[in-house]
């Protein structure tokens, strides 16, 4: 029987922590602590952390604000369990989840792992439709933890498990934000670790609440993939590159209208064509036409805000502020 630590980064989202708690203290598998680590917060979580001293084995600390990279680090160093297990704030962690981790670790052990996001019943449609977004074949690829992915697992700090000699080894993050989980992953797997996909350990992954903190969201991801590429060249795959073909395909698209009408049209067609499998993708999904419709908006908010990511950073690079060293 293993026993884990859950290192939960928080930087001003008490009411998420709750959320969090309150589906931590429901896991049918009891034996792992929580460490929660507020990053230089001026509106802290320390009474929500307080108020589940009875039910769960959480522990708080406060430190300056420093970025979840080394915040997460901060939590290692504190941890005490055999492995160490990441979540976001924006987090709900269903009943079975350490269930599930601890039946796949005893038949098949392994340095790194990590599971997918869904959307929960009680999310917003517009938290259903970015979560489609985000893990779907159609816009993603499959590369977020979808068990038919594609390419090696990289397993992500939304959702992500450790040995300690993977931490002892490593070192932890070393960037603090700005593609950080994935310039970890990478380092694991350079170091000789194997990393594992478990499908059954999934998390309800609230992500961002409006359009607009959706776009500068998926902007920064953009930006962070090329500030990865930075520390390892040749991580910048073609899969990576396809929502900047896309902003390409929508302007050349565009351009058209001066020089051809029914290359146009042609353009038009295959757009729509597109999108309509994603909203009938969306649907059948989640079982929603209103969810499908806003599948339609976030799928093209999620390529193309990726994509205008990529062009800005290739051209001001400004990912240099987050190359400290732990």
């Amino acid at each position: 029987m293993h026993y884990y630590s859950v290192i939960v980064p928080v930087y001003n989202r008490p009411d998420e922590v709750k959320e969090l708690l309150d589906s931590l203290v429901q896991q049918t598998y009891k034996n792992f602590e929580v460490i929660l680590v507020e990053d230089g917060s001026t509106k802290t979580c320390k009474s929500v952390a307080d108020s589940f001293s009875d039910t769960l084995r959480v522990r708080y600390y406060f430190k300056e604000n420093s970025g979840q990279g080394f915040s997460r680090n901060f939590g290692f160093d504190k941890a005490a369990g055999d492995y160490l297990i990441v979540f976001d704030s924006d987090c709900i962690v269903p009943p079975h989840y350490f269930d599930a981790v601890n039946r796949f670790l005893e038949k098949q052990p392994a340095d790194a792992f990590g599971g997918p996001d869904k959307a929960h019943a009680s999310f917003s449609s517009l938290q259903k439709a970015i979560s489609y977004s985000m893990t779907s074949v159609l816009t993603t690829g499959g590369i977020r933890g979808n068990k038919k992915h594609v390419g090696t697992f990289h397993p992500r700090s939304f959702n992500m498990g450790i040995s300690r000699k993977v931490y002892d080894t490593t070192g932890g993050y070393k960037i603090t934000r700005m593609g950080e989980d994935i310039e970890f992953s990478i380092r694991i797997l350079q170091s000789g670790f194997k990393t594992s996909l478990i499908p059954e350990a999934y998390v309800y992954h609230k992500r961002r609440t409006s359009l607009s903190q959706f776009y500068k969201q998926l902007h920064f991801f953009g930006r962070a993939r090329v500030n990865v590429n930075r520390f390892w060249p040749g991580e910048m795959k073609l899969i990576h590159l396809l929502p900047l073909f896309f902003v390409l395909i929508i302007y050349g698209w565009f351009s058209t209208l001066f020089y051809s009408h029914s290359l146009f049209k042609l353009g038009a067609f295959v757009l729509m064509f597109y999108y309509l499998a994603i909203f009938l993708h969306s649907v059948v999904e989640n079982k929603s036409l209103r969810v499908g419709g806003l599948s339609i908006v976030t799928s093209f908010i999620q390529l193309y805000a990726y994509g205008m990511g990529i062009v800005a950073e290739v051209i001001r690079p400004r990912g240099n502020q987050f190359f400290a060293q732990k």
